[in-house]
C-alpha cells in the first residue's frame, strides 16, 4: 500500500503532537477511575513543602558565599519553583477538580466544611505562589501550617499521616 504525500505529512503530524503531548502527561488524570489515595497525596503536598524549604535554605547558604555559585543557585531556584508548582498541582487537580464536592448551601454545616477545605486549599496556592517568588521560610511555615489544617479538615482531626514521627511538621 503508497501513501500519498499528504497522508504521510498528516501521520507524521499526529505523531509528533501526540510525542508533544506525552511529555505534558501527570500523573492522576481527569479521568473517572475511581483510584484516589488520599494520605499518599497529602503525604507528597508535606515532601513538595520540606523541598521547598531545603531549596531556600540551600539558597541562602550559596548566595551568602565568597564567590557564589550561581550555577547551584539557579539549579535550586528551579527545583523550588518545580515543587511549588507541583504542589499547585495536586492541590488543584486532585483536591478541588475532584475529591472535594461541593455541598448545597441549605445544608449549612456541610456547606461551612465546604467552604473552609476550598479556603484552605486556596491558601496552600497562595503560600505556594510566595514561596517561588522569595527564599522566605515564612512561606514555608504557613504552608505546613495550612496541610496540617487542612488534613485535619478533610480527614477528620484526629487523622496522622501515615508513617508519622515526632520530628514532621504534623503537630
Amino acid at each position: 500500500m503508497r501513501l500519498s504525500r499528504g497522508r504521510l505529512i498528516g501521520i507524521g503530524a499526529l505523531t509528533l503532537s501526540l510525542m508533544l503531548l506525552a511529555g505534558s502527561v501527570r500523573s492522576h488524570c481527569q479521568v473517572p477511575c475511581g483510584i484516589y489515595d488520599d494520605p499518599a497525596r497529602l503525604k507528597l503536598l508535606a515532601e513538595h513543602i520540606t523541598t521547598i524549604e531545603k531549596s531556600m535554605n540551600e539558597i541562602a547558604k550559596l548566595s551568602a558565599e565568597a564567590k557564589p555559585n550561581y550555577n547551584q543557585i539557579v539549579r535550586w531556584v528551579e527545583n523550588k519553583e518545580t515543587h511549588a508548582d507541583e504542589l499547585a498541582h495536586i492541590v488543584t487537580y486532585y483536591f478541588m477538580a475532584q475529591r472535594v464536592k461541593p455541598t448545597p448551601a441549605s445544608d449549612a454545616a456541610a456547606h461551612a466544611a465546604y467552604v473552609k477545605k476550598l479556603t484552605l486549599l486556596h491558601g496552600l496556592l497562595v503560600s505556594a505562589m510566595k514561596a517561588k517568588q522569595t527564599t522566605d521560610l515564612a512561606h514555608v511555615e504557613k504552608l505546613r501550617a495550612l496541610l496540617a489544617e487542612f488534613r485535619a479538615a478533610y480527614l477528620g482531626p484526629k487523622a496522622a499521616p501515615a508513617g508519622a514521627k515526632a520530628h514532621d511538621h504534623w503537630r
